[in-house]
């Protein structure tokens, strides 16, 4: 059972503490030597543990050597505040410090450097610690800095500052107010509304409690609580965290508050079932973050046979009671059953947890039971999309495929017997994957997106497919952004670990170089034994500081790990082909062009000609010939933007020269390439011969502005769409 704070009550009082001072627990602490050695001891325990967003009221009393309950008890007593207050002060404490010290960083950098993982939930924390966003610190502090001494006296410019939004008028208000807009949202909407709207509309549905007395009916519980999720999921309107984000706190005695923060949400929906005979009972609240006060409550007694307006109802009250509009296509939506027959729809909610886990012998599992299904109703189109996703997964990267005709009838079956579901387009575009045919699949997520905006696993394929068989850098970080939205986290430090991976990945390609940095040091914090964190971090590094030698020995330190390593031995066999040591390349270029070849292996055909170069510096012309036909071969069935660029390549190593200007002039007509191109291009010993021409310094500058000129319209894409 989670553990209830009663945050209304507690930060009553601390209105009431913070407008006098005289109580206020850091002004009297010295008046008190026990009370100030624990907090001066919790304090320094949670600055060494700042950017961990994870590490609250739990890992504290851990660190601390002390139960939770007496961490509670004596925080109480010392502070006059929660564990939970405590802990979020002193993070609050210290991003005031950072913005007052480096006005430069972003809102969301801060944010992140004091262990807050939404950057909408620190704004309004710091709103209700200081008065004011903490946008404003840094116009304060330059208003601070050119304050004459003599025109005011000290006591009315502290009231100014206290209250400086009654005193704001004029055309001092309209500035503050564009300068607030122009940093917080982009979009033209008011600031202050959108970041409570926001807010408000953001919503965590917990794994609901089975209180039935017979454990089996647990799929039945979860059914209910999935029903209720992915009807919210279809309401634009709402921010609805992923289930894969929400399960970990299944067991958990984190109080609301707690999860709510961790999630970045300011709703947060629990509820507990049971089903006896054709009777289910079901009690569901919402429940408001920052007071844990229920906002909406019901407890309902159905039959069976009504369980599908139950759902429904359920989904329309919360958004009710939040405000949030839900358009008449939403509705028509949330108000469709998915069939009209109990007992299919009971064999579906037995097939979805061994569905869920994705395995292979959860999924052969899952097939009898959707099978069933379908006997009892022909045309569930849930059914007929889940086994296509089923077939989908039982083949995935095996290179015989054996379920590829199962895949594409079961999602056309989906598709006929409603093609407004998202799993029935998700099916189809899974289907087109499985095939090869990428583009195919993309119009059907996005119109995947449309009937459910919350989808994490639509937003999920469309950012791996931008990221590797779509080449795209800017919708590969805006599906990784949104996805980071509802995907906030995950069952295991593991899995965190590559969801950050993920990210600092994204933002590194487009250009965002000290974004990139926060998430790949997160990834490395929640699992330092991630497999390609260091190698991701040795080139984000790189884009910092552009010292080739010092990606080297990142990249070598990798190595030592694992000397039989395909990716890393051909990252320093090109690392020291682009500092021109080729015996040194030749080394670790011979060793994975080896591997390769004895597993037989096609990977990385785009490092052929560097390869072939190398081979034929050190003299193995044999060699290098068939890596240059190979790489030909290469370049002649590359359809991605960045085939100029091969060809370019390929063209001036064989010595045409204005033929490689003319591709490179091709290349630089293309939008969201990746950053390394503009890092390393130049640096290419295979285009040295162009340095010459006299058209390679202005093609080559065209193809930075173009990066650069893609990088400033993603940004202002990306905050106006509040992503950044």
């Amino acid at each position: 059972m989670r553990q209830k704070a009663h945050f209304h009550l507690e930060e009553q009082s601390l209105i009431f503490v913070f407008a006098s001072m005289a109580t206020n627990p850091f002004t009297t602490m010295q008046d008190r030597p026990t009370g100030h050695l624990f907090t001066e001891q919790a304090k320094a325990i949670l600055l060494e543990n700042l950017e961990n967003e994870n590490f609250g009221v739990s890992e504290l009393a851990d660190a601390m050597h002390m139960s939770r309950s007496n961490l509670l008890r004596k925080c109480k007593k010392q502070t006059q505040l929660s564990a939970s207050q405590f802990i979020r002060k002193i993070r609050l404490e210290q991003a005031m410090d950072i913005l007052k010290e480096s006005p430069e960083l972003t809102v969301s950098e801060v944010s992140y450097r004091v262990g807050f993982g939404s950057s909408s939930y620190f704004i309004k924390c710091f709103r209700e610690e200081y008065g004011y966003p903490p946008g404003e610190v840094a116009k304060m502090n330059h208003e601070e800095n050119v304050a004459t001494d003599g025109d005011v006296e000290a006591s009315a410019t502290s009231i100014l500052k206290k209250y400086r939004w009654a005193f704001l008028s004029g055309a001092a208000a309209v500035l503050l107010l564009i300068l607030l807009v122009v940093v917080f949202l982009p979009s033209k909407k008011n600031t202050t509304h959108t970041e409570a709207g926001e807010l408000e509309k953001s919503i965590a549905v917990l794994p609901f409690r089975n209180e039935s007395n017979d454990s089996t009916n647990l799929y039945f519980v979860n059914g209910l609580m999935e029903a209720s999720l992915g009807n919210l999921q279809k309401i634009e309107a709402l921010r609805v965290i992923s289930r894969t984000s929400v399960e970990k706190y299944r067991h958990s005695d984190q109080n609301i508050a707690e999860i709510a923060h961790e999630l970045g949400v300011n709703y947060v929906v629990e509820g507990s079932g049971q089903k006896i005979g054709d009777q289910v009972l079901l009690n569901i609240q919402l429940i408001d973050a920052a007071t844990d006060t229920p906002v909406w409550g019901q407890r309902y007694t159905h039959e069976v046979v009504d369980i599908f307006a139950l759902q429904n109802e359920v989904a329309k009250k919360i958004a009710d009671a939040i405000k949030a509009s839900v358009t008449p296509s939403e509705l028509e939506q949330i108000d469709k059953k998915p069939t009209d027959n109990l007992v299919a729809y009971d064999y579906y909610l037995q097939a979805q947890e061994p569905f869920l886990q994705r395995t292979t012998e959860g999924l052969m599992k899952a097939i009898p039971l959707f099978e069933k299904a379908l006997e009892e109703d022909p045309e569930f189109a849930l059914v007929y999309a889940d086994l296509a996703v089923t077939y989908y997964y039982l083949d995935l990267f095996k290179k015989e495929k054996q379920f590829t005709e199962e895949i594409n009838k079961n999602a056309d079956k989906a598709l006929l017997y409603d093609s407004k579901l998202t799993e029935s387009l998700v099916a189809k575009a899974l289907y087109y994957m499985h095939t090869g045919d990428y583009r195919l699949a993309v119009p059907h997520l996005l119109k995947a997106m449309e009937y459910n905006p919350n989808s994490s696993a639509v937003v999920q394929l469309l950012s791996d497919l931008y990221a590797n068989y779509i080449p795209d850098t800017g919708k590969y970080l805006e599906y990784a952004l949104k996805g980071r939205q509802l995907e906030v986290a995950a069952n295991d430090s593991v899995s965190q670990s590559y969801l950050y991976l993920h990210l600092g990945n994204a933002l590194i390609q487009a250009g965002f170089t000290d974004e990139a940095i926060t998430y790949i040091n997160k990834s490395l914090a929640y699992n330092p034994q991630n497999y390609y964190a260091p190698y991701a971090k040795a080139y984000i590094m790189y884009a910092k500081d552009g010292n080739l030698k010092n990606t080297l020995v990142a990249i070598k330190n990798e190595l030592k790990k694992d000397i039989n390593r395909l990716d890393i031995l051909q990252e320093t066999g090109r690392l020291y082909y682009f500092l021109k040591q080729y015996d040194s390349a030749y080394v670790h270029y011979k060793r994975f062009d080896s591997i390769r070849k004895v597993r037989n292996l096609n990977i990385y055909p785009h490092e052929d000609i560097k390869i072939a170069f190398v081979y034929e510096k050190m003299g193995f012309e044999a060699e290098s010939e068939r890596l240059m036909n190979a790489y030909t071969t290469y370049c002649e069935n590359d359809q991605s933007i960045y085939q100029p660029a091969s060809m370019a390549v390929k063209l001036a190593y064989e010595g045409h020269a204005d033929q490689a200007i003319e591709e490179l002039k091709k290349f630089a007509t293309k939008d969201h390439f990746q950053y390394w191109a503009v890092l390393f291009m130049r640096k290419d010993p295979c285009l040295a011969p162009l340095q010459s021409h006299p058209e390679f310094e202005p093609v080559m500058q065209k193809i930075e502005n173009r990066f650069w000129s893609n990088h400033e319209d993603l940004k202002k894409n990306l905050e106006s769409k509040n992503l950044l």
